[in-house]
């Protein structure tokens, strides 16, 4: 597993409550999966599960630690949304088979990733099995936006709390893990954690954030739309929004010289900005290169004021 500290102090507890044999029925991991929110739950669920569990979590080597990275315990269940949504016949047959003895004699542990996901169907089924889970049953409930979890569901578990990493813990880690000396940190608010850097570097996604933040600091001192701004698709438009929601808050932040009207307006604008890239996800069809252009109008007219 890669080593992630901020997740060290979480990770730890855990381990403590195993030792003292004070484990809860259910925890709520509220972590992004791009800050090893998935990493947890499973690096949780395979400590319950270990034979030969230390102070660093899973052995590695035992039996079940050997079953588990074969994909083949017979008593961990890991469900993932199918689609947009975790359905119900998912959660259904998850709570039957939790209600079976465990084969290996130990724990049954479920983890259930993006549990935001549950539909109401879905999180009415699993209810029944948090408020009653049977002996050594755990479950690992893992959220990208846990605000978005019923409240039914949430109070029902044990939250594991991890202090998020500042940017410069997050730049250092970026630093070490890909032996550079770049800072890539400057679009977290755009990927979702370090994570999912590491998965934009490899992608080829990052550089494309790069030619974003160099197109539209072109386009807003020249006041036209730059030809690499003019090719970006429907599924890059809000990865572009957000690069520029960046690139205005660093001009707020910079230019100290800026006259408190104009200050204020460019404010509302980066925040209209924002509300627009929300509204993009729920648009079935976006004209991406009349969006662009009238952002371009609108911040000129701003500054003409």
């Amino acid at each position: 597993m890669q080593y992630l500290p901020w997740l060290q102090g979480a990770s730890d507890e855990f381990q403590a409550q195993l030792g003292r044999q004070q484990v809860a029925h259910a925890y709520l991991i509220g972590l992004d999966a791009g800050y090893g929110g998935e990493v947890l739950a499973l690096d949780l669920a395979k400590a319950s599960l270990c034979s030969q569990v230390g102070i660093s979590g899973a052995c590695g080597f035992c039996k079940a630690c050997q079953l588990i990275e074969a994909g083949s315990h017979p008593d961990f269940y890991k469900i993932e949304a199918d689609g947009a949504q975790i359905k119900v016949d998912q959660i259904r047959a998850l709570c039957q088979k939790l209600t079976t003895t465990a084969q290996q004699g130990g724990r049954r542990i479920a983890v259930i990733l993006n549990c935001e996901r549950l539909n109401q169907a879905s999180a009415n089924a699993l209810l029944k099995t948090l408020e009653e889970p049977g002996k050594d049953t755990l479950l690992f409930l893992q959220a990208n936006s846990p605000s978005r979890l019923m409240a039914t569901i949430s109070s029902r578990c044990q939250r594991i709390q991890v202090r998020l990493p500042s940017r410069l813990e997050v730049k250092s880690w970026l630093n070490e893990e890909l032996k550079v000396a770049d800072d890539y940190s400057w679009c977290l608010p755009v990927v979702g954690g370090p994570l999912a850097i590491v998965s934009a570097i490899e992608s080829g996604r990052y550089q494309s954030l790069l030619d974003f933040r160099k197109g539209w600091i072109q386009s807003l001192s020249s006041a036209q739309l730059c030809a690499s701004l003019q090719n970006v698709n429907e599924k890059q438009v809000s990865d572009a929004i957000k690069v520029l929601y960046l690139v205005l808050h660093r001009k707020l932040v910079k230019d100290q010289t800026m006259d408190p009207l104009i200050r204020s307006s460019l404010a509302t604008f980066a925040a209209k900005i924002m509300q627009q890239e929300v509204r993009l996800s729920v648009m079935p069809t976006v004209n991406v290169l009349g969006l662009f252009e009238g952002i371009i109008i609108e911040y000129v007219t701003l500054l003409d004021r």
